[in-house]
């Protein structure tokens, strides 16, 4: 029998005492990293200011000229960041909207938008393997490799079920290779002003180098919106698809929209009409929704929450959003 046995020692146990230091060490480096990155915000202007970019929508979006401490007329907001915007750009209100944070599945609000704008939607596109998605709890359109579909039914499951499948088969399709269109991604965002903004995949899988920001999620989906054909798919409450599977055999789905607002399963304000809206869900991004609206004065909003506690938190914050809205 071992001498440490004999003894009631462990073997070891001095390197074992270092455990806990190490891992408050850890803790702390991680808080500082998290906090420097994700926590820093400063005046609009200033983000532009050493910029060289032919921009196309920060010119409307000046009035977003967020002071430092941004707060305006956040009220009792308690996800980590939001705003509320007119399309035109009028701030209504935010709270951190220029604070770095991860965006879950609202990243494919870009996935989208580029489909639309480099795809063709009566595309039959042949699922790749690099659909395959192995993340635990990941939410899938349930496709896989070798199965056929229109890009414009990709593009359903992309936004509806948030197939992170779909978003990766639509990557290859109008990419190339997911590496490519990730490319588009950034570039898209740099172009129409959103700076803070790094993609490192289509689908919005959590990765430390992957985030946006809940103004430049405004400035997304106000890009989106530009193109009728998105409320087609942001805006639609389920649709059936019936497509060709690798073997031959036809397959039919029902895919549904995970926003509540579109189900029905909340209520917006009085006088607020949802049109579209992309979900967001992840351990690091917590609860996640982009949104564009309509108010009683026929004018269109754009809302945006980003890490809520959950789900229930998600729809009540955006709600307090939206009552915002000229009724």
């Amino acid at each position: 029998m071992s001498d440490y046995i004999k003894r009631g020692k462990k073997p070891g146990n001095k390197l074992y005492l270092l455990i806990p230091i190490a891992i408050v060490i850890a803790l702390i480096l991680g808080g500082t990293y998290y906090y420097r990155f994700m926590m820093t915000e400063y005046d609009f202007s200033q983000r532009l200011s050493s910029l060289d970019i032919d921009t196309q929508i920060v010119p409307l979006a000046k009035d977003l000229a967020l002071p430092s401490d941004d707060e305006v007329n956040a009220g009792d907001i308690s996800a980590q960041a939001a705003i509320i915007a007119k399309d035109d750009g009028s701030l209504l209100a935010s709270k951190a909207a220029t604070t770095k944070m991860y965006p879950a599945s609202t990243t494919k609000v870009m996935t989208a938008l580029l489909a639309l704008k480099y795809g063709n939607l009566s595309d039959e596109v042949t699922v790749p393997e690099e659909s395959v998605i192995n993340e635990a709890g990941a939410s899938l359109a349930g496709i896989h490799p070798g199965d056929k579909l229109t890009l414009d039914e990709l593009l359903y499951g992309l936004m509806l079920p948030s197939g992170n499948d779909a978003a990766n088969a639509i990557a290859v399709h109008v990419g190339g290779s997911i590496d490519n269109f990730v490319k588009m991604m950034n570039d898209e965002a740099k172009r129409i002003g959103a700076v803070d903004t790094n993609f490192v995949n289509a689908n919005g899988l959590s990765n430390d180098k992957h985030y946006t920001t809940a103004y430049d999620l405004y400035l997304i989906l106000h890009e989106a919106m530009k193109d009728s054909r998105f409320v087609n798919y942001a805006g639609a409450a389920s649709y059936n698809v019936t497509y060709t599977a690798a073997d031959g055999s036809q397959v039919t789905k029902n895919w549904r929209n995970g926003n509540r607002y579109l189900t029905g399963q909340e209520i917006p304000p009085n006088g607020v009409k949802v049109d579209a809206g992309k979900t967001g869900t992840t351990f690091a991004a917590g609860s996640c929704l982009v949104l564009a609206s309509e108010g009683a004065d026929g004018k269109r909003y754009i809302s945006v929450v980003l890490k809520a506690q959950n789900k229930a938190g998600l729809y009540d914050n955006m709600s307090k959003l939206l009552l915002k809205i000229d009724k």
